[in-house]
């Protein structure tokens, strides 16, 4: 929306990340009061007021305590002529936020990642939870995916496993042991195999978890993503290669590691090809 000859919006927003889960927003012209962020999907809103410096620009902080739910916020400019407004990303500093670990006490994770939209306008990619398996290393080999990871929130245990759910069958459940490390590491190795047996003629979609506890112990499962980072959008950024599922699959079965729309990871099964 901002090349030559296209319609501009009244606002630019330049934003810098805090590692922390604080936003600071500072906005290019005078005219708004304030800024609004809207969830997709569910319509809510968390209203934020501007201060104006005697010098610099309009600014509004998004503070790390502020309630946000895990989700997609677009953000608006409130308060000018026109009423609200969609805003344009200015600059994005997110410096902070490459490779970061939260504290060894925390009990919630939260990410918060300023990004421009397909449209060329800035919002929000929020996440908030507890315990959080976070996904590091993979290694991808013939017939088989390395995962490595670090649990926060909770620690492994030596009952730890890490599941393969298929999607949209409740139950389908393939489970291999995580090994758990020192400050809440864990590592997986998961056979493709196992994932392609049925009918793989539409595809299979299996969602990765970790299960802190086990399974004879009951305790719940925590969904293995990646938001630690500056990366709102991980599926066309971080591409990897299909393998032989192995294992007694048909020939030509595939399987390939990725991630999610919302950075979760999840393993494609897909069927020969032709």
């Amino acid at each position: 929306m901002t090349g030559t000859g296209e319609h501009r919006l009244p606002y630019t927003v330049d934003c810098v990340a805090e590692a922390d889960g604080t936003v600071r927003f500072t906005v290019a012209g005078p005219g708004p009061d304030g800024l609004v962020l809207e969830r997709r999907k569910s319509g809510d809103r968390v209203r934020l007021a501007l201060t104006r410096p005697p010098h610099g620009r309009p600014e509004a902080v998004l503070d790390a305590s502020a309630e946000l739910g895990e989700g997609r916020w677009d953000v608006f400019a409130g308060g000018g002529p026109a009423g609200e407004q969609r805003v344009e990303p200015g600059l994005r500093d997110l410096r902070t936020l490459i490779d970061r670990i939260p504290g060894p006490t925390a009990a919630t994770v939260t990410a918060r990642i300023p990004y421009r939209t397909a449209d060329g306008t800035l919002a929000v990619r929020s996440w908030s939870r507890s315990p959080h398996a976070e996904a590091g290393e993979l290694t991808v080999r013939d017939s088989s995916l390395t995962l490595r990871g670090r649990l926060y929130g909770a620690v492994p245990g030596g009952d730890a496993v890490v599941e393969a759910r298929l999607r949209g069958v409740p139950g389908q459940v393939h489970r291999e042991s995580a090994r758990p490390g020192g400050d809440g590491a864990f590592s997986c190795t998961l056979p493709y195999g196992p994932l392609a047996g049925g009918d793989a003629a539409g595809g299979r979609f299996w969602d990765l978890w970790l299960r802190p506890e086990g399974v004879a112990r009951g305790g719940p499962g925590v969904r293995i993503g990646r938001i630690l980072d500056d990366i709102a959008d991980r599926k066309s950024v971080f591409v990897y290669p299909g393998s032989p599922c192995g294992g007694g699959a048909a020939p030509g079965v595939t399987a390939t590691p990725y991630y999610t729309v919302d950075n979760d990871l999840s393993v494609r099964i897909d069927p020969p090809k032709g």
